[in-house]
């Protein structure tokens, strides 16, 4: 399927500066898998103090980012957009394991793949990549809850 630019993706993600994590959705086959991208910039407000003096992205958010791919991947595989109040939750994370730092000026790419589905839960394998080096995978379970 085609690319996604900012705009569409924002129709399918509730997040917003400064915790919308990805810029661009590359190729996605819906019940498959998505890949994403996210440019990291000095400019992202977790540098200052991760760490002022060798800034890397946090690992917590290389699995968020992971996390709103599979949300895409989520709703264009079930072919609809989210509902106003829902929510995308994280469920579960195996298997995580960070392999090299992300620093500013690396473009993370997200490649992740629909594993299966049990009632309202949706299970992942995930990796990010800098170039051609891994630097982070993970398992991630996944839920579309009504916000309160």
């Amino acid at each position: 399927m085609n690319a996604m630019e900012i705009n569409e993706i924002m129709q399918y993600l509730p997040h917003r500066f400064p915790f919308l994590m990805l810029d661009r959705v590359e190729l996605i086959e819906p019940g498959v898998r998505i890949v994403a991208l996210k440019n990291v910039s000095i400019n992202e407000p977790f540098f200052p103090g991760h760490f002022p003096n060798h800034p890397v992205m946090p690992g917590v958010l290389i699995l968020e980012a992971m996390a709103q791919a599979a949300a895409i991947l989520s709703f264009k595989s079930a072919d609809r957009k989210p509902e106003a109040n829902s929510v995308y939750y994280f469920v579960g994370i195996d298997g995580a394991r960070f392999k090299k730092p992300v620093v500013p000026g690396d473009q993370l790419r997200l490649e992740v793949h629909f594993e299966r589905s049990i009632k309202s839960i949706w299970k992942y394998s995930a990796k990010a990549t800098v170039g051609e080096a891994v630097v982070a995978v993970a398992e991630l379970m996944c839920t579309v809850r009504n916000a309160e």
